[in-house]
């Protein structure tokens, strides 16, 4: 059974983290009606099975409500989706949009177009649905991936936090309760239980899946692939990085941005 997997196989790796998380940064509290989102990929995937069982022992009552955009997927790709929830067991619920098309005619930066109109579609379906929270996927690996991006790419130090409330949809908040499960952990879990799930299906992503290095264009994957270089001589790199983060010594910086001001 794959829930066993969970709380027995990877109980350590996965669902400590994942319970950790959400009372560390206190993501989820009584009353929450949390849109779940599931984009088709391992680490949305994971993480509704993880609500899903959460719901089943919390001592506090919350509702989940197991939504995914379909933002221009192939009929084989959407099928995908719908075959894995009912295996995991995930009662999903799909809404449409053309996002794919929009943001694949884009000259510049298809990837942050598509991420920022994703996540507004995502917050209006989930607030049409009486929710107060929307739940992403992001997984500590992507924390300290953004790290590194922010400071190599975008020539700041900018962190991505647990939960988030929104500027554009009053009362709604975004939550990340996979913020301390690494990603090498998700892949094994997925491994065990031989599943297969999306990647990103859009053809940016499939042009950088068949490029000669298999990074492409993308600067995330440059940025994986030397973060796993580097932990072949520093093991603990990973952990360095994202306890910085929760380490931030602003007295040692020239420099402060809070908000639309810069100090």
């Amino acid at each position: 059974m794959i829930e066993k997997t969970i709380t027995k196989t990877f109980r350590s790796r996965i669902w400590r983290p994942f319970i950790t998380a959400i009372k560390k940064y206190e993501l989820i509290e009584e009353g929450d009606r949390i849109a779940v989102c599931i984009s088709g990929g391992k680490d949305s995937m994971l993480m509704a099975l993880l609500f899903k069982m959460l719901h089943r022992y919390s001592i506090f009552p919350f509702e989940a409500k197991y939504i995914s955009m379909d933002p221009g997927y192939s009929s084989i790709n959407r099928q995908r989706i719908i075959d894995n929830a009912a295996i995991l067991g995930i009662p999903v619920e799909f809404f449409q949009t053309d996002i794919f098309a929009i943001a694949n005619s884009a000259d510049k930066s298809p990837c942050y177009l598509c991420a920022r109109m994703r996540r507004g579609a995502l917050y209006s379906e989930a607030k049409k649905r009486g929710c107060n929270k929307i739940a992403l996927g992001h997984h500590f690996s992507d924390v300290i991936e953004t790290t590194v991006m922010a400071m190599f790419y975008g020539s700041q130090l900018q962190g991505m936090l647990p939960k988030l409330k929104s500027r554009n949809f009053e009362g709604m908040e975004l939550i990340r309760p996979l913020y301390m499960v690494h990603e090498d952990d998700i892949i094994r879990w997925r491994d065990l239980n031989q599943l297969t799930f999306l990647c990103c299906a859009c053809r940016f992503t499939e042009r950088n899946e068949h490029s000669h290095d298999g990074i492409g264009d993308s600067k995330r994957q440059e940025v994986k692939e030397l973060i796993r270089s580097l932990k072949k001589t520093n093991p603990g790199i990973e952990k360095s990085i994202f306890n910085s983060l929760h380490a931030v010594n602003i007295e040692t910086f020239p420099g402060l941005k809070g908000g639309d001001k810069h100090y």
